[in-house]
């Protein structure tokens, strides 16, 4: 099967949306498939030409909103030569070049929206989503409307997207989603970090890994980690992600205000042997997230069998809680402290049998193989979309 990803952007800092594109497409391409990803990017950026993907970058484009003239004319010239077009995301050009160009066309596409309906950004940013109320009907919703299936990788994401408009009518499914196996050789990956980082042998290390913005609840980590400073010496947190928004100043004043900045560090954008590293030689996984569509990062701990402290707005939240694979709670400061004081309530083989549960979640629900087979399933008709769920 020959597929095409339709995305706005291919630069790894764009998170859990491009690595799925990645990961999915590498197994793919490993079973016989053929997988491409069309861009808005600038052809010359170096993070175009080091994807392991065929990327067709036909940017740059202009504004916030990624209009790009060229999406719309290569789509009609060359969708044809594909099986199914996959749509990642809404709210920019990318998604209503992608209808305009194949609405007519034979060619079927599918939409992920990725959790970008989930009703919190309409309480957070209401002004934005006044502004996104201007065009939704005519730009995304018809997007959703007229896609072969719109695609969730929850229950819990399925019905949050029916919240956020009172204009939507999509063929909702459902579909697994997941990520690579992790390695398995976690002594030499755990030293290895360990000597890049000395200061944290002999620390009990709490992991964040994601994106460093104001939705993940990095702020609340940092008060949490203050109220057990005393209690927990050894306590130690890691906030490793790229800065999209120019926050990580902040969060430092505020680490420092509360006398624990020597007790977080800052690592930046972790790849490769150092994510891996950072990974097995964290005790727990958090991310208290105000709104996490899946959190590739999540299932990634618990491939590690590391055990995951989340909050309940991150989508797989149930699964976590049922399977004992972590440990869930609100996305407030309190909930933060929660995550943590029940955390360290429990003793070490308490601990170790919450990691074992995380693995075992793990590769009962979220491997790429299973993510890959379920793409196939839909877009070849082997899994049907359910009936059509319209708002109005």
């Amino acid at each position: 099967m020959k597929l095409l990803h339709v995305i706005a952007s291919a630069n790894p800092s764009s998170g859990g949306p491009l690595e799925g594109v990645r990961q999915r497409g590498m197994q793919l391409r490993s079973e016989g498939h053929t997988v491409e990803i069309v861009t808005s990017d600038d052809p010359a950026e170096a993070f175009v030409k080091e994807f392991p993907l065929p990327v067709h970058a036909l940017g740059p484009s202009s504004g916030g909103y990624g209009y790009n003239g060229k999406l719309v004319p290569w789509l009609k010239e060359n969708a044809s030569s594909f099986d199914a077009v996959i749509v990642n995301g809404l709210w920019q050009y990318h998604s209503f070049g992608a209808w305009r160009a194949l609405r007519n066309a034979g060619v079927p596409y599918f939409v992920f929206t990725h959790g970008m309906l989930d009703p919190w950004f309409k309480r957070t940013y209401p002004l934005k989503h006044l502004k996104k109320w201007i065009y939704w009907p005519w730009a995304d919703y018809r997007v959703l409307r007229d896609a072969r299936a719109v695609l969730f990788t929850s229950e819990e994401e399925r019905l949050l997207a029916r919240e956020s408009f009172w204009l939507y009518r999509a063929k909702e499914h459902v579909i697994a989603y997941g990520t690579t196996t992790p390695p398995d050789d976690a002594a030499r990956l755990r030293e290895q970090f360990l000597a890049a980082n000395p200061e944290l042998r002999g620390r009990r290390v709490l992991l964040f890994l994601s994106r460093i913005h104001v939705k993940k609840g990095c702020d609340l980590l940092i008060r949490a980690l203050a109220g057990f400073a005393a209690t927990q010496p050894a306590l130690h947190l890691i906030v490793a992600g790229p800065d999209q928004t120019g926050w990580v100043g902040q969060l430092q004043q505020l680490a420092q205000g509360l006398g624990v900045a020597d007790r977080v560090s800052w690592p930046g954008m972790l790849r490769g042997d150092s994510k891996w590293g950072a990974f097995y030689s964290a005790e727990a996984f958090i991310l208290p997230s105000h709104q996490e569509n899946f959190g590739i990062a999540v299932a990634e701990a618990m491939g590690c069998g590391i055990p995951v402290l989340i909050s309940d707005k991150v989508n797989i939240w149930r699964e976590v809680r049922s399977h004992e694979a972590g440990i869930v709670a609100p996305d407030t400061e309190e909930g933060t402290r929660a995550l943590l004081r029940e955390w360290l309530s429990l003793n070490p083989e308490q601990r170790r049998a919450m990691g074992r549960n995380a693995r075992a979640l793990f590769e009962e629900r979220f491997t790429v193989d299973a993510m890959a087979a379920g793409l196939l399933d839909v877009v070849a008709g082997r899994s049907v979309p359910d009936a059509v769920y319209s708002g109005w």
